[in-house]
């Protein structure tokens, strides 16, 4: 008993001093040579690890740009100042996985415990980016009497505009797409706006509403104890909850399943993340219903999906066709030992690292021996660049894609196959993800030395298996339908009613055609 209670006061006491050493790394100014050695390793590890780094920019100018920003380091610098001069040049390479990760503030337990106590500061309301302003959407709880379709000018004195056109820097979509974007920043604005600032109590935003300006504070309100208290306790999951991966904090389902005619007619499918949790018997048990009511069409509705799991969408796919098929080409590397650096104990605590590290060896041997060469490059065995069989309850009727710019990953490469083998009508806004492919798969997350900023590099070039349309797109949709991602207001969804009128005008057409 001494000896455990020993050893939680020394967890404890370092604990503490590792958030104490990071916060104050924060505020550390590091020396311009420190910066430019840390500029010149990342361009190194690009070069050494990522398979398409010339995919979307030309050597020379990713050459010229970072030896420009290494001119333009004419003074110390904090860290996350760094990362906002750093980031930008990140992203030039125009990958949408690749994407610079700041220091983050730390926060002692106490500080955690007290979080969790306080209502959101940001989170109450919902909130939509268009260009370079901010709308709110919806205000739940009525913070701070703050009327829906009212603009948001400033935070705490610092215009908006100015905010988002900053954090707009700091990502890419993948090659020329357009659509991506705008998603990404209504997903991240205030996520990099924590970055900056921390976790705040208290915010003055000014707003505008009705022509008339004002400030108006919103801060974090104290929860009420039973609050609290129901928050800590783990509501029961039932089976069929477990099964569509039912997430206790949003209280919403990552899979659901319906049919949308009384006669199940039509089966919907909406998968919000390829997760892989629960999904081969979620897709088991529902292929088995939709042939067992003998539906005529399926709409599978993967927008706002960034992605997922290779395995998921090689499962998914092998219920939608009827023949034996190769989902993805064999992913490719730089170098036969590039398997080998992807992150094994990155995000593991010291106990679970002390548990896993006898596999290790093992880890570093299955990468080395998954891996060959052939005709200069390198190539990584991976399950879903392996033919697969059709499941037996595979659907057979038509198959309607719902996607839009937030369609992404893993999203994009089902999309692209399956309209590749014309197996699927797709439906929407084009995708935020490649058309030809993505770079991800596994990372090898490296850490500069100087700065402690992070970046992850995707170690595969994973491309569908279907001849490329080299365009530099994502998925352009058979039939394009506009979201109306303007309209702050709408209710109708634009997309799946287009979907669903296009099926009753082709089921009349094949009426009258009797």
């Amino acid at each position: 008993m001494k000896k455990n209670f020993t050893f939680l006061i020394l967890m404890i006491l370092v604990s503490c001093q590792t958030v104490r050493k990071n916060n104050l790394f924060l505020e550390k100014k590091i020396p311009t040579a420190e910066l430019k050695k840390d500029i010149d390793y990342t361009y190194e590890k690009l070069q050494r690890f990522h398979p398409n780094l010339y995919w979307y920019i030309s050597k020379d100018e990713l050459d010229h740009k970072f030896d420009s920003l290494k001119t333009t380091i004419s003074e110390p610098l904090s860290p996350n100042q760094f990362f906002f001069k750093l980031a930008p040049v990140v992203a030039s390479v125009n990958e949408g996985h690749l994407r610079l990760r700041s220091v983050g503030r730390k926060y002692s337990k106490a500080e955690q415990k007290d979080f969790k106590t306080k209502t959101p500061l940001f989170a109450l309301m919902d909130y939509r980016i268009l260009e370079d302003r901010i709308f709110v959407k919806e205000n739940r709880e009525n913070v701070g009497e703050i009327k829906a379709g009212t603009e948001i000018l400033k935070i705490d004195g610092e215009n908006v505009s100015d905010l988002v056109r900053k954090y707009k820097k700091l990502y890419s979509s993948d090659g020329e797409n357009k659509t991506f974007q705008k998603y990404f920043i209504n997903l991240s604005f205030f996520n990099y706006y924590t970055l900056e600032n921390g976790y705040l109590d208290s915010v003055k935003l000014t707003t505008l509403c009705d022509n008339v300006v004002q400030d108006v504070g919103i801060k974090r309100q104290r929860k009420a104890a039973k609050q609290v208290t129901e928050e800590k306790a783990l509501p029961k999951i039932t089976p069929d909850q477990k099964l569509q991966h039912y997430d206790t904090a949003t209280k919403s389902y990552n899979r659901t399943f319906k049919f949308l005619r009384s006669d199940s007619s039509i089966a919907y499918i909406k998968v919000k993340s390829f997760s892989a949790t629960y999904s081969k018997k979620f897709y088991e048990k529902t292929f088995k219903r939709i042939r067992k009511a003998k539906s005529d069409h399926l709409i599978l509705d993967i927008r706002d999906n960034l992605g997922g799991s290779l395995s998921e969408i090689n499962t998914l796919y092998s219920y939608l066709t009827d023949k034996k098929f190769t989902l993805i080409k064999a992913p490719e590397m730089t170098s036969k030992t590039s398997g080998m650096h992807q992150n094994y104990f990155r995000g593991q605590s010291l106990l679970s690292s002390i548990v896993s590290a006898p596999a290790y060896p093992f880890f570093l041997a299955g990468n080395y021996l998954l891996s060959s060469r052939k005709d200069r490059r390198y190539y990584f065995r991976e399950f879903a660049s392996r033919p697969t069989r059709p499941k037996e309850d595979a659907f057979k009727g038509k198959i309607y894609v719902l996607v839009n710019g937030a369609s992404f990953s893993a999203s994009s490469i089902i999309s692209a196959k399956l309209k590749y083998e014309n197996r699927a009508v797709i439906v929407g806004e084009e995708t935020g993800g490649a058309n030809d492919g993505t770079v991800a798969g596994v990372n090898n997350t490296i850490i500069l030395p100087n700065s402690h900023l992070s970046l992850p590099i995707g170690l595969f070039l994973i491309r569908p298996n279907i001849e490329f349309e080299n365009k530099n797109r994502g998925v352009v949709p058979n039939f394009s339908v506009d979201p109306n991602f303007e309209d702050i207001f709408a209710t109708e969804d634009k997309i799946l009613d287009w979907t669903l009128e296009d099926i009753d005008f082709r089921n009349s057409i094949t009426t009258k055609s009797k």
